[in-house]
């Protein structure tokens, strides 16, 4: 089957405001599809993946002119996924889930905001929000063990008949002079749809920053692919700065989109710089649609996960809207061994690929899982907040061969559930009328008991860390539980807020301003101003249109 060249759905438009008494009319469903199919993937997407068709934002009085026509024609995607439900702890105690480092879901939806429309529920990942923001927990004490464990139990700022846990994992934190050899391999995307101000040219950058930070020691290449792939730099020595800042300058966008020719091109060229003991890491940047040769995402994990047998790791950046294939570039960081990242702005850019390098490039620990046995004598319920796309069956903690997540130098990872105590009011399940739970007996003052393995980044058996968790609950949450909270209690109101009970956005903003702590580079306090952004969509009242990072 012939397929036609991948091209950009967003060309010029002319703007102008819509007249008060006429908003526009809705585009013919039929127009929006023809129009969409040059740029939308000739494939048919899995039942799971949310297609959106964004309409029309009207935009008038102080807040500008009507956003341009294009966003009717939109197709991106995103995987579906209902949230966690709650459990009753006397018949389902535990709870087993991966960590989860990305943070894209968190920038793509603050673009969206910024934009001045409110997201699709499926683009919105709780954790990602959460894991966004810094918590200042304490590191290890040494290095004999990658990571320091943090607990906190307080009352649920939502509804105080009810608890928050905070689990947080904060990596040993490596100076960017200690991190070994990278062997970095850009992976970049200069399809057709990549040529617009927000893809290909904040991409070049983007990776122009990193530049003066690489050293004699480390590798770099560049692969690009469209409708064809091509080494567009070979692997060069870091310090030959100028040599890679002109093959960047060089990138171009234009063709269709032959993603998985990329994908083995860069592993050749990941295994061809091969630094053993040191970082090898392919970093795919892309809109995240692939529309010629292998474009099946299952098909495309596959060939990643055994391509990560070679212990060459795959990061994921993603770039722009319009064709914007969440579910791809999420699930495949997620089977690389890596994290993914939306770059909505060249701030961004720096805070992924210079300021938080040891993070986002090297891996202290593999495998991560968390489980969570709670102590049905002292606890009624209890729901993980987000993770979704990371729940393990239980079984599979003990399994080592079952993929997990991947922590990074520096890293922190925060996991929250929400929980009610047994014999406190706020339950949310009502009791059987013609069951008899048998009687549970509390042991000790333990609310639940933690346990988590890991493995070494050179892989071979996992490791466990076991400790009870006590039922102590503080007269009030600490600043970084205050914040993470409000971090996790705005994305659930753009999921629909079904667990929140009336918390809205504009008591997110107020908690989330209360609780800014230090805030270096302010973006604490733009999560609170994004949150009152929202709450003025949601309303529709007219919000003024400042970026906010």
């Amino acid at each position: 089957m012939a397929v036609a060249a991948k091209s950009s759905s967003r060309a010029p438009v002319a703007v102008s405001a819509p007249a008060p008494a006429a908003p526009p009319a809705p585009m013919p469903l039929a127009v929006a599809e023809a129009d969409a199919t040059a740029s939308a993937s000739p494939t048919v997407a899995a039942p799971v993946m949310s297609r959106i068709q964004r309409a029309p934002v009207p935009m008038g009085g102080i807040m500008g002119p009507m956003l341009p026509a294009q966003y009717a024609t939109d197709r991106d995607n995103y995987k579906h996924r209902d949230a966690n439900a709650v459990h009753l702890a006397a018949t389902d105690p535990v709870s087993t889930f991966s960590i989860d480092v990305d943070t894209g879901s968190y920038t793509n939806i603050r673009h969206m905001l910024n934009e001045g429309r409110l997201p699709p529920a499926d683009a919105v990942r709780t954790e990602e929000f959460i894991n966004y923001f810094d918590y200042g927990y304490a590191p290890p004490v040494d290095r004999s063990r990658p990571f320091s464990v943090t607990t906190e139990l307080a009352p649920a700022p939502w509804n105080s008949n009810r608890q928050l846990l905070m689990v947080g994992i904060q990596g040993y934190k490596v100076p960017v002079s200690e991190i070994p050899a990278a062997n970095l391999v850009f992976l970049v995307d200069v399809s057709g749809s990549m040529d617009e101000p927000d893809k290909l040219p904040l991409l070049k950058a983007s990776l122009k920053q990193i530049v003066p930070k690489l050293r004699a020691q480390d590798r770099v290449s560049l692969v690009t692919y469209a409708g064809a792939t091509c080494v567009a730099l070979p692997s060069t020595p870091g310090d030959r700065h100028a040599t890679i800042t002109a093959a960047i300058d060089a990138l171009g966008a234009g063709g269709s989109t032959n993603g998985a020719a990329g994908i083995d091109l860069a592993y050749a060229q990941a295994m061809k710089g091969y630094i053993k003991g040191g970082v090898n890491r392919v970093i795919l940047a892309t809109d995240g649609d692939f529309n010629v040769g292998t474009t099946g995402v299952q098909a495309l994990k596959d060939r990643i996960a055994e391509k990560r047998k070679s212990g060459v790791a795959l990061t994921t950046l993603g770039f722009g809207e319009g064709n914007y294939n969440d579910e791809m570039a999420v699930e495949l960081a997620d089977v690389g061994n890596g994290s993914h990242h939306y770059i909505d702005s060249l701030d961004e850019g720096r805070r992924v690929l210079v300021d938080e390098m040891s993070a986002t490039l090297m891996t202290i620990a593999k495998d991560v899982k968390i489980q969570v046995e709670f102590n049905p004598g002292v606890v009624a319920e209890y729901r993980l907040i987000g993770y979704e796309k990371r729940v393990l069956a239980r079984e599979d903690f003990n399994n080592d061969a079952v993929d997990a997540g991947e922590i990074g130098a520096g890293a922190n990872v925060t996991a929250l559930y929400e929980i009610t105590l047994k014999g406190a009011p706020g339950a949310r399940v009502d009791p059987l009328r013609y069951g008899k739970d048998a009687p549970v007996e509390a042991k000790g003052n333990e609310l639940a008991f933690l346990r988590l393995r890991y493995k070494a980044p050179e892989g071979g058996a996992s490791q466990l860390i076991e400790e009870p968790l006590s039922a102590h609950v503080a007269a009030a949450p600490s600043e970084r539980l205050r914040f993470a909270a409000a971090a996790a209690a705005f994305a659930e109101n753009l999921r629909g807020g079904k667990y929140v009970d009336d918390f809205g956005y504009d008591k997110v903003a107020a908690l989330a301003h209360g609780a800014l702590g230090k805030d270096e580079g302010g973006y604490r306090a733009g999560m609170a101003r994004l949150a009152a952004l929202a709450g003025g969509m949601q309303t529709e009242q007219p919000v003024a249109g400042a970026f906010i990072r």
